[in-house]
């Protein structure tokens, strides 16, 4: 019994510490490979915009994304909020376009730009 009531406690800890920040499995991959290749940012890209040709990484950056504008990051890793900035000065940067449509997409009210302006601005990201 002692061993059962052990066995749960930790699963329930265990699940809820899982759900309290974003899955890190993704977190090596090489985020300049990507921007830099056309071909796999382009995958990424109609991913994200259109729902289409999604890797299972691309699917789930699909799917969190949402919740991650909305928290302000808050279930995001370190290295994970450190690849956020630097994919947003890379498209703000480079494939404006780009940006504006997923702006589009996950930002149709504009309330992120606003809740967000100032802190990309201290990073020295121009919006």
């Amino acid at each position: 019994m002692f061993r059962t009531t052990i066995f749960l406690t930790l699963l329930v800890v265990g699940c809820a510490w899982a759900a309290s920040t974003y899955t890190t499995k993704y977190d090596n991959i090489d985020l300049d490979e990507i921007l830099k290749n056309p071909r796999i940012y382009k995958k990424y890209f109609d991913c994200l915009a259109h729902n289409i040709q999604c890797t299972p990484d691309g699917k789930e950056l699909r799917d969190i994304l949402p919740d991650a504008l909305k928290t302000a990051c808050s279930k995001c890793t370190e290295k994970q909020k450190v690849g956020s900035e630097k994919v947003f000065k890379y498209l703000l940067d480079n494939k404006r376009d780009d940006y504006e449509v997923l702006e589009r997409q996950f930002d149709p009210t504009g309330i992120y730009r606003k809740k967000y302006a100032q802190e990309a601005k201290k990073h020295g990201v121009h919006v």
